[in-house]
């Protein structure tokens, strides 16, 4: 007969929750921002990536200062909300605050393989067909011509599943403007992610542009797993 609680012998522990993990590194615990990081530096990264219109260069370099600052002001969260949507605010913060400045100076794009090394995401799958590639490029590529603050919403509410509501908790902005931001950026991207479209109507490699959302095949793991880049 297996024994419970009740029986003296204690149930095993979950994971710790990330408020759990928020309130150790408060608390000085060297190890608990590394596990909470590797938790969802994979996500933060892809918000990042697209945020910035697939610059990543640009995406490593504003997840790393956001992941700074996260570090920095910890004793500053009050749980008002999930520590995801905390992290993922500042991430958002910190990509628009480099899109501001990128869009005030002339910039030059980098040739193809001229990503420093240390940002390079690992390969796609080898099994990954090549249109994936291409269609992935030209969502982000058409993401990059948008304002940033639609761009943003859109990243959060098409691509990451975020619901409406929550999305503008990260963004700190009225739902009401997250949707307007959304429907502009749609209209916006329609012209140039039609031909992405089958011939059936439904997205060939995603709805790039439909009345629904947008949406890409999965943006590459941040590079590297766990706590913060050097």
């Amino acid at each position: 007969m297996q024994r419970g609680a009740g029986d003296g012998v204690a149930a095993p522990e979950g994971p710790p929750s990330d408020a759990e993990l928020m309130a150790r590194h408060a608390a000085g615990d060297p190890r608990a921002f590394g596990e909470l990081v590797g938790r969802h530096r994979d996500r933060l990264w892809a918000v990042a990536v697209r945020t910035l219109g697939g610059d990543r260069e640009e995406a490593a370099d504003a997840l790393q200062d956001a992941l700074v600052s996260a570090f920095r002001k910890a004793h500053s969260y009050e749980g008002r909300s999930a520590v995801t949507t905390w992290l993922h605010r500042i991430v958002v913060n910190a990509c628009l605050d480099r899109a501001r400045r990128a869009s005030a100076r002339p910039t030059a794009a980098l040739p193809d393989g001229e990503v420093r090394d240390r940002i390079t995401p690992p390969a796609e799958s080898a099994e990954a067909p090549v249109v994936r590639g291409e269609t992935h490029r030209e969502v982000l590529d058409a993401l990059r011509a948008l304002p940033a603050d639609q761009r943003a919403a859109l990243v959060l509410v098409d691509m990451e599943g975020y619901p409406v509501a929550e999305a503008a908790r990260i963004l700190e902005v009225p739902p009401g403007t997250v949707k307007s931001r959304c429907a502009r950026g749609r209209a916006r991207l329609l012209p140039l992610l039609r031909h992405l479209r089958g011939p059936d109507g439904k997205g060939g490699g995603g709805n790039p542009s439909g009345s629904a959302s947008v949406t890409e095949p999965a943006a590459t793991p941040a590079p590297g797993q766990g706590g913060q880049r050097a």
